[in-house]
């Protein structure tokens, strides 16, 4: 049941950090005009389309006790993320990153914005405008970034196992569990629970991304 329950918790752990993180990078790519927008946008992508194991290896580099960050973390705060739990959520948030941001742009592209310009002369604040109307109008793209983010992080492989390595009951989830039972003599047996719910739990989590879609057509 460990790898079962840290693969949960990582990726809910995931889903929620990458939530805002989305949603503000999304609303400054859409809503602002800047030089490097496109760069921008282009590197927020560049997880959805890098080798995994590479982007572990980036993680490694950046975050890694002798890394351009991860050095100063522990000398300064004592903090070490390489080869820990906090490294498995970074891992899985990396990869997974580029769905939720994705959604939330397209939700944010196709949004009608005249509601918002309504709700600014009536005098609506930039907080109320936010709450009661981009949100609510934004609900399913930011349903669907969660599942599929959430789903990713659960298959989350190549980048775990560079930058958390495969530490049972610390980093080891189920796509590393089953990496290990398959790769010892009669652990067949074991692995095979874990392939099915991990396969369940995906195929539920993209049924729900197709039915909260943005872009679905109303059942005739």
């Amino acid at each position: 049941m460990s790898p079962i329950i840290l693969s949960i918790a990582v990726s809910f752990a995931a889903t929620i950090i990458c939530a805002p993180m989305a949603w503000c990078f999304a609303s400054l790519v859409v809503r602002r005009r800047f030089p490097g927008r496109m760069a921008l946008d282009a590197m927020l992508n560049l997880p959805l389309v890098l080798p995994p194991l590479v982007t572990g290896y980036f993680l490694l580099v950046v975050f890694g006790g002798h890394g351009m960050i991860g050095r100063y973390l522990d000398q300064w705060l004592g903090l070490r993320l390489a080869f820990t739990t906090a490294a498995a959520v970074i891992a899985a948030m990396t990869v997974a990153f580029p769905l939720f941001y994705r959604a939330v742009k397209l939700s944010l592209e196709s949004m009608d914005r005249r509601m918002e310009d309504i709700a600014a002369t009536l005098g609506a604040t930039r907080w109320d405008i936010l709450w009661s109307i981009t949100v609510p109008l934004n609900w399913r793209g930011l349903v669907t970034g969660a599942v599929t983010t959430f789903a990713r992080s659960l298959g989350e492989f190549g980048a775990t196992i560079i930058f958390a390595a495969n530490i049972p009951g610390k980093t080891q989830t189920i796509p590393l569990a089953v990496f290990n039972y398959i790769n010892t003599p009669g652990g067949d047996a074991k692995a095979l629970p874990l392939i099915v719910i991990a396969t369940l739990i995906s195929a539920a989590a993209m049924a729900s991304s197709y039915y909260l879609a943005p872009d679905r057509e109303p059942s005739r």
